[in-house]
């Protein structure tokens, strides 16, 4: 393929802003007027237009004005079987997941039912400006070909797998131990590393799974162990007492998985509202991750996850936003960041002295709230970070994978152009008006705001 170009106004993250408590400028990389050079999908050069336009003469230029441009957005924890149910009424996660969400994914178990789904997922997670996403989908063979084959077929770097579960689920839909073992390696030989598609050893949820299931997990990660772990961990009160009775050989939640060896390096758990400190501690230390779903803990009524402890710099945790869609009730990781800025300044109120004098910390007090520079940061490079996929995407370093989305300012509800030309109002663009703009967009615009999104140089969404 010819080489082509992005011409536009660029904001990336060469840190993480939680280090630089004040100085937050410093972990971001900001070009007004920047040049994107591609070529077959991956990044071969990037800086201010001025330097590298000369480098490429007569290289195709697509010009991008008056939008702000930054690495596609990552989705840590999303289920693609719940997009019909999204925003159920009226229930907390155990009795939502029996009335709601079963019933629907069981029938991802049909082929055309399962294609129709997918599409409509796919869909609406470039319309978000989601590039790349770690999904669950369900426990039959069927739902998980059709993931991965839509996947391929968009070109998306996606992470997946069969997701097990064994107990507390209707006859109809349970797993057994020997068949997710079997049909995991199956969908593991067929498409781990094929194209863009990486592969995720998924047991559902502790409350869901058996000992011998959990056992299949560790048999699974010891013959394969490059691959991905997603589940879910401490995201409701009445869940964790049902784990803790289950296994009662273990004094938390992150025990059970500890005990089967698969908390490490590529193990995401989801949620973590109920996480305690020393849980905290233990998954920095082993190079796990979290995944924030601020949407979905506030829509099921799960809990405020604490922010500030989880960035605590002693034991800083790898972190991802997840929308955590149906049980978020939007797709928009845009939306998440607006809920978890809610969530955040209420853990600031907490800790700040103001209600419990003796329980002030106000250093965990500020790293709950998500500045700008913080909320993007996870959606891209600190996303990647926590996944294991820096080298892939994430930044507009050369060598990545061109992912990227384009956010309109001034899109959103009416009078949104009105109130951001309170910020900016004509000429080039600061990085300190990027930054307020940026916070507009997340706190007013939701995915509203996103205007094109490309997969590996290619336009792969326009907003109509």
């Amino acid at each position: 393929m010819a080489e082509t170009a992005i011409r536009g106004t660029f904001l990336d993250f060469v840190d993480d802003p939680w280090k630089h408590v004040g100085r937050e400028d410093e972990s971001v990389r900001f070009h007004s007027d920047g040049l994107l050079v591609i070529d077959d999908g991956t990044i071969t050069d990037f800086g201010p237009y001025a330097e590298v336009a000369p480098r490429h003469p007569g290289v195709s230029v697509t010009e991008i004005t008056d939008r702000i441009i930054l690495p596609g957005f990552i989705d840590g924890h999303i289920h693609l079987p719940q997009t019909r149910v999204l925003g159920a009424y009226g229930e907390q996660l155990l009795p939502w997941l029996q009335k709601w969400v079963f019933p629907e994914e069981h029938k991802y178990a049909d082929r055309a039912y399962a294609e129709e789904g997918t599409k409509h997922f796919f869909d609406n997670l470039l319309a978000s400006g989601t590039t790349t996403a770690q999904t669950f989908t369900t426990g039959n063979l069927t739902c998980n070909e059709v993931f991965f084959e839509e996947a391929a077929r968009r070109n998306m770097r996606m992470i997946g797998g069969l997701t097990g579960i064994d107990r507390h689920v209707p006859d109809y839909f349970a797993n057994t131990p020997e068949q997710f073992y079997d049909d995991s390696k199956t969908l593991i030989e067929k498409h781990h590393g094929v194209g863009r598609s990486l592969y995720a050893i998924t047991p559902r949820f502790g409350f869901g799974a058996s000992n011998e299931l959990l056992a299949a997990c560790r048999r699974l990660k010891q013959e394969y162990p490059e691959l991905w772990i997603n589940t879910h961990i401490s995201e409701n009160p009445a869940e964790i007492h049902g784990v803790l009775a289950l296994h009662d050989d273990c004094h938390d939640y992150l025990g059970v998985y500890e005990k089967y060896d698969l908390v490490g390096p590529k193990f995401t758990g989801g949620h973590g509202v109920w996480l305690s400190n020393d849980e905290f501690r233990r998954i920095s230390e082993s190079g796990a991750a979290v995944s924030f779903c601020p949407s979905s803990n506030l829509y099921l009524g799960s809990g405020l996850f604490r922010l500030g402890r989880a960035t605590d710099p002693e034991h800083r945790v790898l972190l991802n936003f997840g929308t955590d869609m149906g049980g978020g009730n939007r797709f928009s990781l845009l939306n998440s960041l607006e809920d978890a800025y809610k969530v955040g300044m209420l853990n600031n109120t907490l800790l700040d002295g103001s209600v419990i004098p003796s329980e002030q910390d106000l250093a965990e007090s500020e790293r709950n709230k998500l500045s700008p520079f913080r909320a993007f940061y996870s959606l891209t490079k600190g996303a990647a970070e926590s996944l294991y996929i820096d080298h892939l995407v994430g930044s507009f370093d050369i060598g990545k994978e061109a992912d990227f989305v384009v956010l309109d300012w001034n899109a959103g509800p009416p009078a949104t152009a009105w109130h951001q030309s309170m910020l900016h109002d004509g000429g080039e663009l600061t990085l300190e008006a990027a930054s307020d703009l940026l916070f507009g967009i997340m706190m007013v615009s939701d995915e509203r705001a996103v205007d094109e999104t490309w997969v590996m140089g290619e336009r792969a969404y326009k907003k109509a």
